[in-house]
């Protein structure tokens, strides 16, 4: 049996090695190893739910953190590979379950948990940390009325966010076809996984950053769209990524992320939310036929105010032309008087001409050939002795040579019948009336036409009647049928 060591060989100033001990001393380092892989095989594979708590991310792009629930802490760690694959923004007070390792960290004497992955510990948690960026985003204006800007009547070029795969895009190009066919360029994304908030970000900013008048034609509005799914399947659409890039897009921004039911922080920022991507098509573009039918009702209603006023004009023309008396009443005293001046004329020339010849009568009884004669010798003495300037002579009869000429040039301008020479008529009727209109033209019988060369008689039924005799003349005119000739008024 084994002797007990004593008090003296048990606390001595050197360290000594005792009969029968096979254990030699271990270094921190070996017991720090020991302990490491102790932990790691036997906490190889575990998965542990907490509350976040001091999340930081180190240059390198790793992510340190605590979890913690009220009566423990745990610190954790995630590779930056693992870090970059996470599906949400880890933030202190989120409540998580971590999957991954325990290990040891020797150089502060601790435990810890390399995590694989993290996720959101429920529901529940993931619309709390919903709600919490939601107010964070809305703290800094992004989800303000008065940044909200109208969609375009009707726009040229549409942008389309989605993926190339789903039945979305189907779904809009078919609408978009029924109500106004329209230029659609899609940028194909990933619309649910790792990776998609950055592609949908990037699409958006893609499409924003476009120039006008460029190789690819910048859109007039973007609709971001997606099928219906759960929140953890729509969650993309919630990154703060996501949201920034519609709140700084330059095109307008309809949001068609899931079914009418399903609210994500896409739609808070965007300038309208459609509840399906179908409706996202039918607010972006209006419906053509609905444009042509208004169109047509517009031009309809245009040439109704044009004819409108003209028909009332006409309408009132009937009206007062029928209360105006007949042209022939009003000229009727004036022919009269007309009638009565000529015959004073004519009385009045006969007249004259009677008075005439009783004076040249009385005047001849007066001119004797020795009256002329020594008249005449009067007027060859006054003219022997006037001094006669021809120059005062051909004066005068130069202006009254130029008089003559300028009223013979303004009598052959103003002459009725020089206009005959230029292809123009005189139309008068039987007894040579002069006739300026079809109303006064068509009630006469017959009708003469004088042109350059000649008169030709013409009737306004379309047959030439006989000619009449005229004044004067002798004999009778020959037997036959007048030629006939198209009516001049039809």
């Amino acid at each position: 049996m084994a002797r007990a060591p004593s008090d003296s060989e048990t606390s001595g100033l050197v360290a000594r090695s005792r009969a029968g001990d096979n254990a030699e001393p271990l270094s921190i380092t070996e017991i720090s190893n020991a302990l490491k892989r102790t932990v790691e095989d036997r906490f190889g594979h575990v998965r542990l739910r907490g509350e976040l708590s001091g999340v930081k991310r180190a240059a390198s792009g790793h992510l340190y953190c605590a979890l913690k629930d009220d009566k423990a802490v745990l610190d954790g760690v995630m590779w930056r590979g693992n870090a970059a694959r996470l599906a949400f923004v880890p933030e202190d007070g989120l409540e998580v379950i971590a999957t991954g390792k325990l290990t040891t960290y020797a150089g502060r004497s601790k435990y810890q948990i390399v995590m694989e992955s993290l996720e959101i510990a429920g529901e529940g948690a993931l619309l709390a940390l919903l709600e919490k960026t939601r107010a964070r985003l809305e703290g800094e204006g992004l989800f303000a009325s008065e940044r909200k800007r109208p969609l375009p009547f009707l726009p040229r070029t549409i942008g389309v966010v989605t993926s190339p795969t789903g039945s979305v895009i189907r779904d809009i190009l078919h609408r978009l076809a029924d109500r106004f066919p329209s230029h659609v360029i899609m940028w194909p994304v990933l619309v649910q996984g790792q990776g998609a908030a950055e592609q949908v970000a990037g699409a958006i900013r893609g499409f924003s950053d476009l120039p006008a008048g460029g190789q690819v034609a910048r859109p007039d509005v973007v609709i971001v769209a997606r099928g219906g799914g759960s929140i953890e399947d729509l969650w993309s659409f919630n990154e703060e990524a996501v949201v920034r890039a519609i709140a700084e897009c330059t095109i307008p921004v309809i949001s068609a992320v899931g079914h009418e039911t399903d609210t994500t922080l896409a739609d808070y920022a965007a300038d309208r939310r459609a509840p399906t991507p179908t409706a996202a098509a039918e607010m972006a573009v209006p419906v053509r036929a609905d444009l042509v039918a208004t169109l047509a009702d517009l031009a309809a209603r245009q040439r109704r105010a044009v004819y409108r006023p003209v028909e009332l004009g006409r309408e009132r023309l009937e009206a007062r032309s029928k209360r105006m008396p007949a042209p022939e009443n009003l000229l009727q005293p004036q022919a009269q008087r007309l009638d009565e001046l000529s015959e004073r004329l004519r009385r009045g020339l006969i007249d004259r001409a009677a008075h005439g010849r009783e004076w040249l009568a009385g005047v001849a009884s007066r001119l004797t050939p020795a009256t002329l004669a020594r008249a005449h010798g009067d007027a060859k003495v006054r003219l022997e002795r006037a001094r006669l300037v021809p120059a005062l002579v051909e004066r005068p009869i130069a202006q009254k040579r130029e008089k003559l000429a300028a009223l013979y040039r303004l009598a052959e301008q103003l002459h009725p019948r020089k206009p005959l020479e230029r292809g123009y008529a005189i139309v008068t009727s039987a007894d040579g009336r002069a006739l300026t209109g079809k109303a006064q033209a068509a009630k006469e019988a017959a009708l003469k036409l004088e042109f350059k060369d000649g008169v030709l008689d013409v009737t306004p039924g379309g047959s030439v009647p006989a000619p009449r005799p005229r004044r004067g003349a002798s004999g009778r005119r020959g037997a036959g049928t007048p030629a006939r000739q198209d009516d001049l008024f039809d």
